[in-house]
């Protein structure tokens, strides 16, 4: 069984000791800087492209010293962490994964998003993180262009 809500790459996190040291690389690659915020005081995250409304990167790092990113960064130093996947519903998603074996854990609704992560141990190897966008996430937020690859949430 496969799943048909829209699904595209948002970015691909990469995990640093520090976005200002790690940066520069970005810069001299061509990157534009989109936006940048910190969560809560645990991590910091910033995005930047390539200025094409797509091909997302985002640097991350630990803004306190125990939590998620600072063990990770122990256990593996910096480097590839994540891959974004924007999903229409999470839900959806999640429901088809599960039927069809995959472990879908840490699902958590905020505000402005819904999350939940499939873990390294499908078949990829990688950590994906499904992310849907709510309305309001525009909110205090640059303008969508910033925001959404292409300028847009993704809608289903």
């Amino acid at each position: 069984m496969s799943q048909e809500t829209p699904i595209r790459v948002d970015h691909i996190g990469i995990a640093v000791e520090d976005i200002d040291n790690a940066e520069p690389f970005l810069f001299a690659l061509g990157c534009r800087k989109l936006i940048e915020e910190s969560i809560e005081g645990r991590f910091r995250w910033a995005q930047y492209d390539f200025d094409r409304n797509a091909s997302r990167l985002e640097l991350i790092a630990p803004e306190a010293p125990d939590t998620f990113l600072t063990s990770y960064l122990e256990d593996h130093g910096p480097g590839l962490h994540h891959v974004t996947l924007e999903v229409a519903a999470v839900d959806a998603v999640k429901t088809v994964l599960e039927r069809n074996g995959y472990s879908v854990v840490e699902y958590r609704e905020y505000q402005d998003w819904t999350e939940a992560f499939v873990p390294p141990a499908n078949p990829t190897g990688a950590l994906f993180q499904l992310f849907e966008y709510h309305d309001s996430y525009d909110a205090d937020r640059p303008p969508a262009g910033k925001l959404y690859v292409d300028g847009s949430r993704l809608d289903g």
